[in-house]
């Protein structure tokens, strides 16, 4: 088992309490955020006919960067103020999600950054348009699934280039993302995530679900049902992890900077359950 896998909890309520307690580091009473920032997007790569916004809150703790991705115009300026100088323990309180989720992230970050010591496996990703550093993050994150062709996959936050890189592989997939609307390619994108997953054979989920509170749900159903749950995680790359062997079965950490904020070369860190990262 990786250094991770030593400490992974059961339930997102348990790492919370263990964080709170100072079980897995310092006192969070201790550690102050410095830096307070957001990250608006939007994209439509060249050669797709669909579009998205993205938006992202992040905080610096010391050499960490935590961060929480929120649905574009729901987070308020008042947010940056009410975390900037506050301590980590405040914080966790905080009556936002992105801003409890992105502080949670920003302390297990600090005690516990994506290096092979900690169970991490870094796959560099290169240099390109925005279009092709996509489809490299995707083909990343893919490789984490262990199926046959034929199954289905639930992909809860859709990707384009995540579904694009599923067909690739022989597998079905249902698109599933809170806003609903159709895909790229006119396909219906289902709303009820939990409903969609009874009949899917493994499930491929956004960090995203950690703020909107979709992802106990969706964890405790891989995990009762032995599913396959792989995260892909620019919101809570640290986080997730943590329940490696718990319902999540792999994932694929991204931390910011993000591959979508420029062209240059980038990394993903991805982990395993079983057997250390790959």
């Amino acid at each position: 088992m990786t250094a991770v896998s030593e400490a992974t909890c059961r339930s997102y309520g348990d790492l919370v309490a263990l964080v709170r307690a100072g079980a897995l580091g310092p006192d969070p009473r201790t550690l102050r955020v410095a830096v307070a920032f957001t990250t608006r997007q939007a994209v439509r790569h060249d050669g797709r006919g669909t579009g998205y916004r993205n938006e992202v809150l992040s905080l610096r703790l010391a050499e960490a960067v935590g961060s929480c991705a929120c649905e574009p115009g729901e987070l308020p300026d008042s947010a940056l103020d009410d975390c900037v100088g506050a301590d980590v323990a405040r914080l966790l309180d905080h009556p936002l999600p992105a801003v409890r989720v992105a502080a949670l992230d920003a302390y297990l970050m600090h005690i516990a950054p994506h290096t092979p010591e900690h169970g991490a496996r870094s796959l560099a990703l290169p240099a390109g348009s925005s279009l092709e550093k996509s489809r490299a993050r995707a083909r990343a994150v893919v490789e984490l699934l262990d199926l046959p062709a034929g199954s289905t996959v639930l992909v809860v936050g859709v990707v384009n280039s995540l579904l694009e890189t599923l067909r690739s592989r022989g597998l079905g997939y249902v698109p599933c993302d809170l806003k609903g609307g159709v895909t790229e390619w006119g396909e219906p994108v289902v709303t009820d995530a939990l409903a969609a997953a009874r009949s899917c054979d493994a499930l491929l989920v956004s960090g995203m679900t950690l703020g909107n509170g979709t992802f106990e749900p969706l964890r405790e159903h891989a995990l009762r049902h032995g599913k396959q749950l792989v995260m892909f995680a620019q919101t809570g790359s640290a986080v997730l992890p943590r329940f490696l062997g718990h319902g999540v079965s792999a994932v694929c950490a991204e931390p910011y900077p993000f591959f979508w904020l420029d062209g240059g070369p980038g990394v993903v860190h991805r982990y395993l359950c079983t057997g250390g990262a790959r």
